[in-house]
């Protein structure tokens, strides 16, 4: 554990590499982009009522509700920066751990933060960056630790809320036996919950960072209060001490992938071979086509999705985006909403969508995430599109306009242009500000 608690002790946003920081600072808009996306849609409503309902906030213990501004406890917030987060599938995502750390990390300590601030303290930009960095850092690391230890495919809760007790420790200055036991807490209460359920049967439980959030926020306030855990077994046992190495000199979050589109990881290189389709033939449209062929791995056949009856269906599909993009030329939180859902142009489209497994694509997955796509049009014309990976991957990274213009998105019908524009302000000069307090007054003001 000493080399996991030198390096919390170490990280300084301003000596991290210049394209690590970079995705810290792109980590922390996308994923404020997708709060603001979700602040209203049926998933947050319901957390919300939930959180106002059984988490009241105290004097000693308040923060408040993501572009809401309705006062709550911390761990009330968790449940509900979680779902947020996650309730639009535009997260980051890490190929080794095989989840996302973003959704859970960067909510929870937004929350922390607020709540520091009400209890009389300041955090600087450069610091809460350095926190992020500590997150995610340290989540992925745990993460891979976990699926290579575990039978079964574990949601991301089950390990981001090891990254949210060691950056919320530094936050809160506890000391190195309470963050020990609080990571012992997080891993034993962390929710194990088997991923391909939520696949094959979509919900709004997802990929339970909710829970990890919660998990994480709850083992530091237990651990403060002397219930013991240690020792973390992602972290300390002989079989994950490989994992921790390297800490401190390579970085794991250089290793994410970050999602143009708001649908399940799987499904990304067949929307990018869609987009690149699109762009090059003009005459590919929804009434011209015959058939569209997916070729993917045996994960991203799971996902299908032909007639989806909410959103989260849509979001854990493949049918249903494909057709979506086909038809509007795009895909966003737009093609989500109930209107769009029955559109019936898109679904006759959908009905036209052909998943096969590539046996190919399959053994090379999950260390390559790969799809082809083959459009056959009325005419008997046919595109088909080379072996595919996904736009946003480390190799095929999105540019700081493919950011901006998803973070624009993302907020343009929830935000007024005001709002939005300080708080891109603030977020892409976060690193000067000497304190957040002007960031989180944005963040937690309410939406439209």
């Amino acid at each position: 554990m000493k080399n996991i608690f030198n390096f919390v002790d170490a990280v300084q946003f301003n000596e991290m590499p210049e394209l690590t920081a970079k995705r810290v600072k792109h980590s922390l808009l996308d994923i404020v982009g997708i709060l603001a996306a979700t602040s209203r849609n049926s998933t947050v409503k319901a957390a919300q009522d939930f959180a106002l309902k059984h988490f009241c906030g105290t004097p000693a213990d308040t923060t408040r509700l993501f572009f809401n501004g309705a006062s709550v406890s911390t761990l009330g917030a968790a449940w509900v920066g979680g779902f947020g987060a996650d309730s639009l599938d535009g997260h980051e995502g890490h190929f080794l751990s095989k989840g996302h750390a973003g959704a859970t990390v960067v909510p929870s300590l937004l929350i922390l933060a607020d709540a520091y601030k009400d209890a009389g303290h300041k955090i600087s930009g450069h610091e809460f960056l350095s926190l992020l960095a500590i997150g995610y850092e340290t989540s992925l690391r745990a993460g891979v630790s976990l699926i290579e230890s575990t039978p079964y495919y574990p949601a991301s809760g089950a390990f981001s809320g090891i990254g949210v007790v060691l950056a919320g420790g530094r936050m809160m200055s506890c000391n190195p036996e309470v963050i020990e036991h609080a990571l012992g807490i997080a891993e034993y209460f962390s929710p194990r919950c088997p991923m391909m359920r939520v696949v094959d049967y979509p919900t709004m439980l997802r990929d339970a960072h909710s829970a990890g959030a919660y998990s994480g926020i709850n083992a530091l306030y237990l651990a403060q209060a002397g219930i013991t855990g240690a020792p973390a077994e992602t972290l300390k046992f002989e079989q994950s001490l490989k994992y921790w190495q390297c800490l401190g000199q390579s970085w794991e979050i250089d290793n994410q992938y970050y999602k143009p589109w708001p649908v399940c990881r799987w499904a990304q290189p067949a929307l990018t071979a869609i987009e690149r389709l699109l762009n090059d033939q003009p005459e590919i449209c929804g009434n011209a086509i015959e058939t569209i062929r997916i070729e993917t791995f045996h994960e991203s056949t799971r996902l299908q999705g032909y007639t989806p009856k909410n959103r989260d269906e849509a979001e854990y599909g493949l049918a249903y985006p494909v057709a979506a993009m086909v038809h509007a030329g795009k895909f966003g939180p737009e093609q989500l909403t109930d209107e769009f859902l029955v559109d019936e142009n898109v679904l006759a489209l959908a009905k036209r969508v052909e998943i096969v497994e590539s046996k190919e694509l399959s053994q090379r997955f999950p260390s390559e995430i790969l799809s082809r796509v083959e459009i056959r049009l009325k005419t008997g014309e046919t595109f088909l599109s080379p072996i595919t990976q996904a736009k946003g991957d480390p190799e095929t990274p999105m540019s700081e306009s493919d950011f901006l213009d998803k973070f624009y998105i993302n907020t343009k019908s929830v935000l007024t242009e005001e709002h939005r524009d300080a708080l891109l302000e603030e977020l892409l000069n976060l690193e000067h500000r000497q304190d957040i307090s002007r960031l989180l007054e944005l963040i937690f003001k309410p939406s439209l």
